[in-house]
């Protein structure tokens, strides 16, 4: 007669070792069977099995054993069948430990946050601020971020109609007002996603950079005419460069390039074009790119040009770009990294949180956070997402009514 005696099932990973470890009992009793035959004698005609393999039991092989030795004349059987056990052992832990090790991934896995974080052109200022901004939440997160390439801040804007709640896309704060009310560049695209949009955390403004090769006789706007210029398709640095070129009077009087922003140093390097409009918080990749391997003039404004465009006034210090000998004067805009109220508040207060603790490291690592503060919450005009504001509460900083 055979018996496996002693049986717990359980789902824990040590009553899950101690079930195979019954199975593979059963399997020893039957070989044992196959090999011995059922002869042991008259009150030892059976092997016992006591499977205890929990914490502090007995160990299962010295158990096997004994068991085996009460029968008569049997230590060469114990020895072979003890054999037997240890072998089976060793594989039933070799699956416990790879079933234990992928419970412990797909925790790890369910634990994490995923987050697609777009932002603009991989060749931008905020292209890289955006993958600073990933490593920063790997760093004091659960949550990863998907850094995506962007046409720029409209088209982060329009995607807010398809995206769920893992989205979070930088843009002005002027733009989502646009496609709030379906002005501009939204006239006719409407949606009521629109009015979901919440923001997060203020990152460096928007800096409007005109930039000429030095040897193209460009230090001034009226200077652009008759130059050819590029501006980029989509982003709002073209549209923004388009409507400071129509301001200035120089509208029709300037050609432009049919050339992707992000191939605008080697065709100014080239010679395709003389002059490119980018706008991306300094220093700019591509105009480090471009003062640095071509040699550039950066266009200063008026003041009354600054006036006519609305915008704020910036100062570039002189030294940023190589080259640069006095301070460059020209405009900036507000950026804002926003999501929508499909985002989790959880999510949201992570975001947040996790931001403002690790910008004094980014800005150790890049000089353009280090204008990040507080005071930048002015530029975020309207309703803030409710996790945020959960951390704005707890970091004591100051909202508006219209932020809450």
């Amino acid at each position: 007669m055979l018996c496996v005696q002693g049986l717990h099932l359980a789902t824990t990973a040590t009553a899950f070792q101690c079930d195979v470890s019954v199975l593979w009992a059963k399997s020893v009793c039957q070989w044992s069977l196959a090999r011995y035959g059922n002869s042991w004698g008259s009150s030892h005609s059976y092997i016992s099995l006591t499977a205890q393999i929990g914490i502090g039991k007995a160990n299962p092989i010295g158990t096997l054993e004994t068991h085996v030795l009460k029968a008569p004349n049997r230590s060469h059987m114990a020895t072979s069948v003890a054999q037997k056990w240890e072998d089976k052992m060793k594989s039933a832990k070799f699956l416990v430990g790879a079933v234990a090790a992928l419970v412990m991934s797909a925790t790890a896995s369910f634990a994490e946050t995923r987050v697609t974080y777009k932002s603009a052109k991989s060749t931008s200022s905020y292209y890289q601020m955006a993958v600073q901004i990933a490593e920063a939440m790997k760093a004091g997160s659960d949550i990863i971020v998907t850094v995506e390439e962007s046409q720029g801040s409209v088209q982060n804007v329009m995607e807010v109609k398809a995206r769920g709640g893992d989205y979070v896309f930088t843009t002005p704060p002027v733009l989502v007002r646009l496609a709030q009310g379906g002005k501009a560049m939204f006239e006719g695209k409407g949606d009521p996603a629109f009015d979901e949009i919440r923001a997060l955390f203020p990152i460096p403004s928007l800096t409007m950079h005109f930039v000429a090769r030095a040897d193209a006789g460009i230090s001034s706007f009226a200077d652009l005419e008759g130059k050819t210029v590029l501006l980029g398709k989509g982003s709002f640095g073209a549209r923004e460069g388009e409507k400071y070129l129509k301001l200035f009077g120089l509208e029709g009087k300037v050609k432009l390039a049919e050339v992707e922003l992000s191939n605008a140093v080697p065709a100014l390097k080239n010679g395709q074009i003389d002059a490119f409009v980018t706008a991306g918080s300094y220093p700019a990749p591509n105009v480090i790119e471009a003062a640095a391997s071509t040699g550039v003039t950066v266009l200063s404004l008026s003041d009354v040009q600054i006036a006519t465009t609305k915008r704020a006034r910036l100062i570039i210090p002189a030294g940023t770009y190589a080259g640069q000998d006095s301070d460059i004067v020209t405009t900036s805009l507000p950026v804002v990294a926003f999501t929508t109220t499909k985002m989790d508040d959880e999510t949201a207060y992570q975001l947040t949180k996790t931001f403002w603790e690790g910008k004094a490291k980014m800005g150790a690592a890049a000089p353009w956070w280090n204008g990040v503060d507080d005071s930048l919450m002015g530029n975020i005009t309207g309703k803030i997402h409710p996790g945020a504001i959960r951390y704005y509460k707890e970091a004591g900083m100051s909202l508006t009514d219209a932020q809450m």
